[in-house]
């Protein structure tokens, strides 16, 4: 008696889609001439996030961030801080602070929003003004970040070295009450 062994044929491959090459994506050049001088300047201090019709950003270490914006302001021509956020990311360990910069004078740039960022690490145990939260504050370069600031430190307790820290002061951070 001979049992029969049948061996399957593998199953036929489907034909490989060409997936078409995605045309290289133009970028706004104005938008592009921005974040080009930006880099030229400061090289490998910065990343550019991202460059779109009337945005862009910029990432830069905390170290850095507050000659970035003095370019930004003398060699770019923004003038003032639109807002300031500061966002939470608990996964990552880290707060960010984003500037949002513009002009109110110059026509070509009237419609631009630079985004300005930074990141600092979050703290397990925040002790405000002394922890490595701290980040340069941006009111001497641009005067309307301070009550932004201000809610930034409120909100994150990331103290930018401007904001005067009242002593035996309890401060409520969202998920977190921390004295100092």
């Amino acid at each position: 008696m001979s049992e029969d062994t049948e061996t399957e044929a593998p199953p036929a491959k489907a034909p490989e889609k060409k997936v078409p090459a995605k045309p290289e994506e133009k970028l706004p050049e104005f938008e592009k001439g921005l974040t080009d001088k930006i880099v030229a300047k400061f090289g490998e201090k910065t990343e550019v996030a991202f460059v779109k019709p009337d945005r862009t950003r910029i990432n830069v270490k905390k170290e850095d961030i507050k000659e970035v914006a003095e370019f930004i302001r003398d060699g770019l021509g923004f003038d003032h801080a639109e807002s300031v956020t500061g966002v939470d990311f608990p996964e990552e360990n880290e707060i960010e602070v984003v500037y949002h910069l513009g002009n109110y004078t110059d026509p070509k740039l009237s419609r631009q929003i630079l985004a300005l960022a930074t990141r600092a690490p979050r703290e397990e145990n925040p002790n405000p003004g002394n922890d490595s939260t701290k980040l340069p504050s941006l009111r001497e370069v641009f005067y309307s970040v301070e009550f932004h600031e201000r809610e930034c430190f409120e909100m994150l307790g990331v103290t930018l070295k401007v904001i005067q820290i009242i002593e035996d002061y309890c401060y409520q951070k969202i998920g977190q009450t921390y004295h100092h």
